[in-house]
């Protein structure tokens, strides 16, 4: 049944699948009546995201407290890179075997297991901050904490269809986003108060605990058992993530949208040169530039919790991704405080619809047995986007000039969504994202031996 329009004015609501009844009936494909806290009813959900929100806290913390604590120390600003460096690279080495674990251990336990790892590397890096130790160990500790999360997000990830029914995943994908921009919100703002009003070694300890919290909440969590990969870890098993996702052309259009978007039009890396020397705004409007994209995700993040699932998809998510390209080209010609921050806040509004579509598509397209994997790719695909994008963003800036460089980018991003369009014209097909099906396992080359736990 296809939607209904009604009323002139709401074809664009009806792409967005944001169409309320009409006097004539309903506008909207209602198989089921949309209850945007209907997850919330799945007390294991509610233990998963709590988890998550928490960890993701603590990891925040953590980085504030680092970034304060080398720079105090050291007073480079190299040293800052770094630690980015040193956590980025274990991420890109360790992800695809991690995914790997995922798909043949119990996620809950993998999951739990990172998480005691950050907290130990947490009360580790305290140590170091009062003892002042070598800044090699706090390097190497972070390399520790890179492990973790390479470990943590696949795992965390792929549980999430083991927890919420098919219909109600989209609804979970979008709550667990809302939460990680509370946590990108909440967690510098509690480290900064916290090394301020006691140290950083405290902060570290805030940090810790916010981790081992999410151990815990995570222990009640109940699992619906699925598909598991037996298979011992090779090449063609570790690469049947990557395999997975170049075939599954869907899967392939969304992270490869996502993946040059924002290597192309993110600005994040650029912005102290904005705070200080085009709009003005000193340290204080550097941290507000910061949080308008979070702001921005979480207004659209609450936004879709509240509303039907998008109803055709794929336009939407060309359009969102079109929408930040444009926002970021408005912010870099901006010279005018209130409106840059507007911009950078539509560009997390617009990003969050990508985020949610994105990793939808991960769980719905991708068997059980490799959703561990898969997850793996999809968390190398962000991580290089942002620490590629960051890099591409200042070399272009060395050569061309901030403002330049960053309306270069949103240029650019707007040619990818027409390149996509052409490239993946399925895209403009896609509709609803619960009427998707994963083949079989038997229709994937997972690897042999796929047995059921």
């Amino acid at each position: 049944m296809k939607p209904r329009i009604t009323r002139p004015g709401q074809a664009l609501n009806t792409v967005f699948g944001m169409v309320r009844p009409g006097p004539g009936g309903p506008t909207y494909n209602q198989e089921m009546v949309h209850d945007p806290y209907g997850v919330f009813r799945i007390r294991d959900y509610r233990c998963l995201l709590s988890a998550g929100v928490l960890g993701s806290i603590g990891m925040e913390v953590q980085a504030v407290a680092v970034g304060w604590d080398l720079y105090v120390r050291t007073s480079s600003a190299a040293m800052l890179g770094y630690a980015g460096l040193a956590q980025f690279l274990p991420v890109l080495l360790f992800s695809l075997p991690a995914g790997h674990l995922a798909d043949r251990y119990s996620r809950k336990r993998l999951y739990q297991i990172a998480q005691a790892a950050v907290a130990a590397c947490s009360l580790g890096l305290a140590g170091l901050t009062l003892g002042e130790g070598p800044v090699l160990v706090v390097l190497v500790l972070l390399f520790l904490t890179g492990m973790a999360r390479a470990l943590s997000v696949p795992s965390r990830a792929s549980l999430v269809p083991q927890v919420v029914p098919l219909e109600l995943l989209a609804s979970a994908i979008t709550w667990n986003s809302s939460g990680w921009q509370i946590a990108n919100v909440v967690g510098p703002a509690v480290g900064g108060a916290v090394i301020a009003l006691a140290g950083t070694a405290e902060a570290f300890h805030v940090a810790a605990a916010c981790s081992l919290a999410s151990v815990a909440l995570a222990a009640p969590i109940r699992v619906t058992p699925g598909n598991r990969a037996h298979t011992s870890p090779s090449l063609e098993s570790l690469l049947a993530g990557v395999r997975f996702v170049y075939q599954t052309r869907l899967l392939l259009a969304a992270i490869t949208l996502d993946l040059f978007a924002v290597l192309l039009g993110g600005a994040t890396a650029l912005l102290p040169i904005f705070a200080r020397d085009i709009l003005e705004v000193g340290p204080t409007g550097l941290g507000w530039l910061r949080a308008a994209p979070a702001v921005g995700a979480f207004g659209m993040a609450m936004l879709l919790a509240h509303r039907p699932p998008l109803s055709r998809t794929g336009i939407a998510l060309l359009l969102a991704v079109a929408g930040f390209g444009a926002a970021t080209i408005v912010f870099g010609l901006s010279q005018d405080p209130l409106l840059s921050f507007i911009m950078l806040a539509l560009t997390g509004a617009f990003d969050n619809i990508s985020v949610v579509v994105r990793h939808t598509l991960v769980q719905v397209l991708t068997p059980d047995a490799m959703r561990g994997r898969v997850s793996a790719v999809n968390l190398v695909f962000i991580s290089s986007s942002n620490e590629l994008g960051a890099f591409e963003s200042g070399v272009t800036a060395e050569w061309f000039g901030p403002v330049l460089s960053v309306v270069g980018g949103g240029v650019g991003t707007i040619l990818v969504v027409l390149a996509a369009m052409a490239w993946w014209p399925e895209l403009l097909r896609l509709g609803p994202l619960h009427r998707l099906r994963s083949p079989r396992e038997d229709e994937v080359k997972a690897g042999p031996d796929m047995a059921q736990s």
